[in-house]
């Protein structure tokens, strides 16, 4: 992705956030100045990746499959005592985007549709060899009632209404096509991006970005870079 791209498609993201009268952390909105001056400060959030994050997971389609996420809150799953014992993101999925198929070993999830387009989920189990089950139900919980439906089945989750993806749990989702920008939240176990996804289609986690501009905004895998 290009710079210019990531910088224009943030500011979109303000804008949708604003227009449903959300705030996000003062540090959503700091400049790289502003980084370099709170960089004793802020070791912390570096350490654990809270910030923004815009990824087309290496499919190099970002509006057809993409996502905008925040992390606002999070931990170390090697060092308990660093940050929370917990994750919170923000996710901003444009109408018809979606994530690619995949799932977690290690953490459990709360997915959850804060405000704009219905979020349609596609569910399978996975098999001993941890290939996509094409055949059996699977079960799991929204806002803790159990729901069962087919393999590969197409739901959809409402304003206001969750789904609880347990570790092994083979998802994809995203906005459904004609209902509007979808604003989601997860709440979840410690996150760890660098090592607990693992893919079903040809994906990766974060972009690459060419830069032919300077960044408005600095992304969560980049503070090294720029710092």
């Amino acid at each position: 992705m290009k710079r210019s791209e990531v910088n224009r498609i943030l500011e979109q993201t303000k804008e949708a956030l604003d227009a449903h009268m959300i705030r996000l952390p003062d540090f959503a909105y700091w400049n790289i100045d502003d980084w370099k001056n709170s960089k004793e400060d802020t070791s912390r959030i570096r350490r654990v990746m809270q910030g923004w994050d815009i990824t087309d997971f290496g499919m190099k389609n970002f509006e057809e499959v993409g996502a905008v996420l925040f992390t606002i809150r999070n931990g170390l799953q090697d060092e308990p005592g660093v940050g929370t014992p917990y994750a919170e993101k923000m996710l901003f999925v444009k109408d018809g985007q979606r994530l690619p198929l995949h799932y977690h070993v290690t953490k459990t999830e709360d997915i959850i549709n804060r405000g704009g387009g219905d979020m349609f989920m596609i569910l399978y189990n996975v098999t001993k060899d941890l290939k996509p089950d094409m055949e059996s139900d699977v079960t799991f919980y929204c806002d803790g009632i159990p729901k069962t439906v087919k393999a590969g089945e197409k739901f959809l989750i409402t304003r206001g209404n969750s789904i609880t993806l347990a570790p092994y749990s083979l998802h994809t989702f995203g906005a459904e096509k004609g209902t509007g920008d979808l604003i989601a939240w997860e709440v979840s176990s410690v996150n760890d991006d660098n090592a607990d996804n693992y893919w079903a289609e040809a994906a990766s986690r974060f972009s690459g970005i060419e830069e032919d501009e300077q960044p408005l905004y600095l992304l969560c895998n980049e503070y090294d870079k720029f710092l």
